[in-house]
């Protein structure tokens, strides 16, 4: 009878392997690399269109649509309110942590440069690292595997190394990306320490994406840029693409990961996405490139393959 129930519960393999996490094989190095470079074209797909839609309202929209889409995933999977309830305090930590860091990143990409944003966005895995080591069970790191996390972040840093003075301006976007990355490696740890660990990676994104559109739609609508809003064709693309492919299935692909593989070495893969941000800042935003690019991606590699070897 008991395996009966066992066998009829949504969360009966999360049961089994509680706390169960795997170092990262082939498969999920495959993944995470598709993953980054996915979230490389963020910052570029925002600040594309940023003239027709500010970034906060682009934000707001985005989470709007992918819940509705995360929500009927998640119907049709089985989940049901009372499994939401189940949950509510871990997720609403997790909503207000990625309400805080799509706030960051909208915010930032007002000052600074897109390439800019994809660094400061992205030092998440060094504070995600920190916090998983101390706190959570299991995802303690060698020395050698935080020597290739250091190296990780010195590649990201060479890749992107000033070539002349900044502005205020850009401190200051780069101030707001700082703070995003500590938003999201807020909610990692959040979701490894508490119940979230286990819940199926759908109900963890719809808290995400329902606590950040009720947030930050209040907000777009009060400073007056939801009414300004121009939705011409290439706004309407990249609304598109950020709904259904990061909002969507990215993240739906990074929460799937963390239920099965120790997230402080999913996380190092991470740095990878900042290369890939400023390629397409490149070719699509006119962006400067220079030949840190090519060092500084050299060394998030070996940075990798010391954390995952």
């Amino acid at each position: 009878m008991s395996n009966q129930r066992l066998a009829s519960n949504p969360y009966s393999d999360c049961i089994i392997g509680h706390s169960q996490r795997k170092t990262v094989d082939a498969t999920a190095a495959s993944l995470m690399l598709l993953f980054c470079l996915v979230l490389g074209f963020q910052q570029v797909a925002i600040k594309g269109v940023a003239e027709d839609i500010s970034p906060m309202v682009q934000m707001t929209l985005r989470s709007i649509m992918a819940v509705c889409l995360v929500g009927g995933l998640a119907y049709w999977r089985g989940i049901r309110w009372a499994d939401v309830g189940h949950h509510w305090g871990p997720g609403l930590l997790v909503g207000l942590g990625f309400a805080a860091e799509f706030a960051f990143i909208a915010w930032g990409l007002t000052y600074t440069l897109a390439s800019h944003m994809s660094v400061f966005l992205y030092t998440a895995p060094i504070f995600a690292a920190l916090g998983l080591h101390l706190w959570v069970p299991g995802e303690q790191l060698s020395i050698r595997q935080w020597w290739g996390v250091g190296l990780a972040f010195l590649g990201m840093v060479i890749a992107m190394a000033p070539s002349g003075a900044y502005s205020i301006e850009i401190l200051i976007g780069d101030t707001l990306g700082l703070l995003a990355g500590l938003s999201w490696a807020a909610t990692t740890v959040v979701i490894r320490k508490t119940s979230l660990s286990e819940a199926p990676a759908e109900l963890t994104l719809s808290y995400q994406l329902s606590v950040t559109a009720l947030l930050l739609l209040p907000v777009a609508a009060i400073s007056g840029q939801l009414m300004s809003a121009q939705f011409t064709p290439m706004a309407i693309a990249s609304l598109g693409f950020q709904t259904l492919i990061i909002s969507f299935a990215a993240l739906l692909l990074w929460f799937t990961l963390l239920r099965r593989y120790r997230a402080s070495q999913l996380g190092v893969f991470s740095f990878l996405a900042p290369l890939f941000g400023i390629l397409f800042g490149t070719l699509l935003l006119s962006e400067p490139l220079s030949i840190n690019f090519v060092i500084g991606g050299g060394v998030i590699l070996v940075g990798i393959i010391l954390v995952t070897r």
